[in-house]
């Protein structure tokens, strides 16, 4: 002999319960992620700033969708090894950048407080960790003798210029 057990469910819950399982999915799914910002539709920019050992840095969309850098941009030095910091620390994520929209970060090239440096004839900057970036010379960044490196850092994107300044003065001053 088998025993036959029942559950009694409150009349509001089981009719909670059928309208979740008859209500498609697609109605309460999050909509999609932007896409990745393609590289021919970014356009890079990099110039001196006022600050000493300073550059500030942009990316222009100039495709016709919201899409997304990486929320960290990749600035890399010359030939040294490795790209510029992030700070605040943290690792990769997405920016949304809008359609005709840009991003700004700013980059310390110097610490301060260094004993040492290195100086290269460019640096490169990309949106994206996979791009292949733009390359801006020395001398267009108002340093015709070099760029000083030494534990370069760089903001996050941020939706200004002045917001880009304010987080590095924040994270470096």
């Amino acid at each position: 002999m088998r025993i036959r057990t029942e559950v009694a469910l409150p009349a509001t819950f089981a009719v909670a319960l059928a309208l979740a399982l008859l209500t498609p999915a697609s109605s309460s799914a999050a909509a999609p992620a932007p896409p990745t910002c393609r590289e021919s539709s970014l356009e890079v920019t990099a110039a001196a700033s006022d600050q000493p050992e300073t550059v500030r840095i942009s990316v222009t969309n100039h495709s016709r969708q919201v899409c997304v850098v990486d929320r960290i941009p990749t600035v890399v030095f010359g030939d040294l090894d490795g790209p510029a910091l992030p700070v605040p620390e943290g690792g990769s994520g997405a920016y949304r950048v809008p359609a005709g929209g840009s991003a700004y970060a700013a980059v310390r090239t110097l610490d301060p407080s260094a004993t040492e440096l290195r100086v290269v004839d460019r640096l490169t900057v990309a949106g994206n960790p996979a791009h292949r970036g733009r390359t801006f010379e020395a001398a267009g960044l108002g340093a015709p003798d070099g760029i000083r490196v030494w534990e370069p850092v760089t903001t996050w994107w941020h939706p200004s210029s002045a917001a880009a300044d304010a987080a590095l003065e924040r994270y470096t001053g």
